[in-house]
């Protein structure tokens, strides 16, 4: 059976005779089925056993100004020759590091199937520039995603990413704690393709720097049925990362005047302008996307009671014929 080391093992073993170092996250987002767990070797010595798609290192320090020769094998390795893919790396002295894990081993079942790599952030934080605020980096790592741009649609900021691209990296973008609607469009803006909650405020984010990546296929269908898009955030004390809720798109024939709820907050009773609460389907899920409630005793007059709802914030989605015909977001007191 193989000894699985730690990282902090490492760092000890590798820094003797070393005062030079460098903070450094891993994160694992290889979606290939190859690669869903894998061992990392650093310098011949296994420092990562076992390692999970979509998980991540915390920040470590690691020896800065030698070379260090990454070997990523599969998970049942018994040394670092078994690496179907090394590299050598020097960081620089009291630099910070996101390095992402992605692409393709596989030699077929995806498309497209850029191989395997990793890519290097040189410039990362582990806190943010304004303690107040919280710093976004983001990484576009789904292999079949087109060239995207994203815009913030709930508080209004508007386009933050221009035409990203797999593999790349842009921000950091430096965000009041509050929680955002990003929507991902084409590479021109002009057609939505996803939505996502980023309750930076809710998640007690504040102070914080975070990296948050698209992960998994577009087109499961041409990538092997693997595991489906999504954006997730990376916190930099690693672990599991965490799903950003999908939102309802906005559907084009929808205008924002006609739509609108209120009171927003609520206590008791929601009301509704610009569309009639019994023409609809209504559903009311949490922003983890866990849907709450689809049935409702009381509906007059487009008033919908609330009260039995726990504090937080909903999306409301009215489908017509199972259609998704408009959504709005509230906050229950």
């Amino acid at each position: 059976m193989k000894k699985q080391l730690s990282l902090l093992s490492l760092v000890i073993v590798s820094v003797v005779g070393f005062s030079q170092s460098a903070r450094v996250q891993v994160i694992h987002n290889s979606a290939d089925a190859l690669t869903a767990t894998v061992d990392v070797y650093v310098n011949g010595m296994l420092t990562l056993d076992n390692v999970n798609f979509r998980t991540a290192s915390p920040f470590t320090d690691l020896p800065a100004g030698v070379p260090l020769i990454v070997g990523v094998a599969p998970d049942d390795s018994v040394s670092a020759s078994d690496a179907f893919y090394t590299e050598t790396f020097t960081l620089t002295e009291n630099e910070t590091y996101v390095i992402i894990a992605g692409g393709i081993e596989s030699a077929s079942g995806y498309n497209p199937a850029p191989p395997f790599d990793l890519h290097v952030f040189d410039m990362a934080r582990e806190t943010s520039m304004d303690p107040l605020k919280v710093d976004v980096l983001i990484y576009q790592g789904s292999t079949d995603a087109p060239v995207m741009d994203a815009y913030e649609t709930e508080v209004g900021l508007g386009q933050i990413v221009d035409n990203i691209a797999y593999s790349e990296y842009q921000g950091y973008f430096e965000f009041p704690s509050d929680n955002y609607t990003i929507e991902l469009r084409n590479e021109s803006g002009t057609q939505p393709l996803a939505a996502y909650i980023a309750a930076l405020e809710s998640l007690g984010l504040e102070g914080i720097a975070v990296t948050v990546l698209a992960s998994g296929f577009f087109d499961p269908s041409q990538n092997s049925n693997g595991p489906a898009f999504g954006l997730y955030a990376v916190s930099p004390l690693g672990g599991g990362l965490i799903p950003l809720p999908p939102a309802p798109l906005a559907v084009a024939d929808f205008k924002e005047e006609m739509f609108q709820l209120y009171p927003n907050p609520v206590d008791d009773v929601l009301n509704t302008h610009g569309v009639n609460f019994t023409d609809y389907t209504i559903r009311i899920s949490d922003i983890s996307g866990r849907i709450v409630s689809e049935k409702f005793y009381e509906i007059e007059n487009n008033r919908l009671r609330v009260d039995r709802l726990s504090s937080g914030m909903y999306v409301l989605s009215l489908f017509t014929k199972g259609t998704l015909s408009a959504s709005g977001k509230f906050i229950k007191q």
